[in-house]
């Protein structure tokens, strides 16, 4: 996808990903453009879906939410996957629900206050899904890159 995009265009992605409320100006600068060249390229780099959005990263400990858990979640096999996956992606706290190949269904991320908080989540929140059969939970102890940030070359 990127044989498409110009090396600014790569450079201005690079300069978003890095610092998302960059000044429009600063990223002008940066690339040697009037930033009203900047300010269409961004608009078409969203219009043609190379940008998703922008977001703000909270700091989880403020929010009592320091605890993050992958678990693992098994569904019956006349489950609807599709079903199952968007009610989990709505549970509050989920923050990544993946479909994966092997014995189970998803794999999901989940940010929480504490242990206790993490068992009434999977037993109340989980368990009520229709179709869940199995969980398998790993708590993370120490995190050394957390990022939804992509490799661009060029």
């Amino acid at each position: 996808m990127t044989e498409q995009m110009d090396a600014i265009s790569l450079k201005i992605l690079k300069i978003l990903q890095e610092r998302a409320r960059i000044p429009n100006v600063d990223v002008a600068r940066q690339v040697q453009l009037a930033p009203s060249a900047v300010l269409e390229r961004i608009r078409k780099l969203e219009s043609q879906g190379f940008i998703d959005g922008y977001e703000v990263r909270l700091n989880p400990e403020r929010f009592s939410r320091s605890l993050v858990a992958f678990i693992v979640v098994g569904i019956r096999k006349l489950a609807d996957e599709k079903e199952v996956g968007r009610r989990l992606a709505d549970l509050a706290g989920v923050q990544e629900v993946h479909y994966i190949s092997g014995e189970d269904s998803f794999l999901i991320k989940v940010r929480v206050a504490d242990n206790r908080e993490l068992g009434r989540f999977i037993r109340d929140e989980i368990a009520s899904i229709g179709g869940i059969q199995s969980t398998r939970t790993s708590v993370v102890l120490s995190t050394y890159k957390e990022t939804a940030k992509i490799p661009i070359d060029g």
